[in-house]
C-alpha cells in the first residue's frame, strides 16, 4: 500500500520539475527610439537624415540669425573644423521660436551662415518648442524634460548610441571646455 506522504512528495517533485524545466516565455524586446529615427528638411532642400550619421555623435543646435548669440555660429564652425574629421556631425536648426529672431527665409538664413563661414549642414526653419515642435525636439523634451531649449543656440549632444549624452544651454559657448570635453568623450566611446 502506498502511503499519503509518498504520493504527496512525488506530486510536489513532479510539479517542481515542470516549473523549473520549462523556459519562461520570451518577452518582446523593447526598443527605445534614438535620435537616428529623425530627419530635418535641409535649408537648400532635401532631407538631413540623422540615420545617415548612425554611430557618430551629433550636435544639434537651434539657431537664429538675429540673436545676440548668433556669433556662436563661428564657434560651432570651429568645433566642426576641429572634430568633424573624427566623426562629429553638427546640424544647425534655425528657429523663430525665441524672440522672433529668425524672421526671414532661406535667403536670410543662408546670408547669416555665410557671414560666419558655416560649412556644416543647416536645416530649414523649424519649430523647436510647444505642441507644433519638430518630432526630434518632442523626443528630446521627453528624454530630458528639464533640459529643453529656452532660447536660441541650445545644444543637444547625441552620443554614438543615438541618445542624448549632454545638453548645453545657449549661455554655454561652443568653445567652452565642457562642450569640447563632452564631444571628445562621445568620440572616444566605441
Amino acid at each position: 500500500m502506498i502511503d499519503r506522504r509518498t504520493v504527496m512528495t512525488a506530486a510536489l517533485a513532479a510539479i517542481a520539475d515542470l516549473t523549473t524545466s520549462r523556459p519562461a516565455p520570451a518577452q518582446p524586446a523593447m526598443s527605445r527610439i534614438t535620435a537616428y529615427a529623425f530627419s530635418f528638411l535641409g535649408l537648400a532642400g532635401g532631407d538631413i537624415k540623422l540615420a545617415e550619421f548612425a554611430g557618430r555623435p551629433i550636435l544639434v543646435v537651434n539657431t537664429a540669425s538675429l540673436c545676440g548669440f548668433t556669433p556662436q555660429y563661428g564657434g560651432l564652425q570651429e568645433l566642426w573644423t576641429e572634430f568633424s574629421g573624427r566623426g562629429l556631425m553638427i546640424i544647425a536648426v534655425p528657429s523663430n521660436d525665441f524672440g522672433g529672431q529668425e524672421p526671414g527665409g532661406a535667403t536670410e538664413i543662408t546670408a547669416a551662415t555665410q557671414h560666419h563661414r558655416v560649412t556644416f549642414p543647416i536645416a530649414a526653419k523649424t519649430v523647436v518648442k510647444g505642441a507644433g515642435a519638430h518630432p526630434f525636439y518632442k523626443w528630446a523634451a521627453e528624454a530630458r524634460p528639464k533640459d529643453v531649449p529656452r532660447w536660441n543656440f541650445h545644444k543637444y549632444l547625441i552620443g554614438r548610441d543615438g541618445y542624448i549624452a549632454e545638453v548645453f544651454p545657449e549661455s554655454v559657448v561652443p568653445a567652452d571646455t565642457r562642450v569640447k570635453t563632452a564631444i571628445a568623450r562621445v568620440l572616444a566611446d566605441s
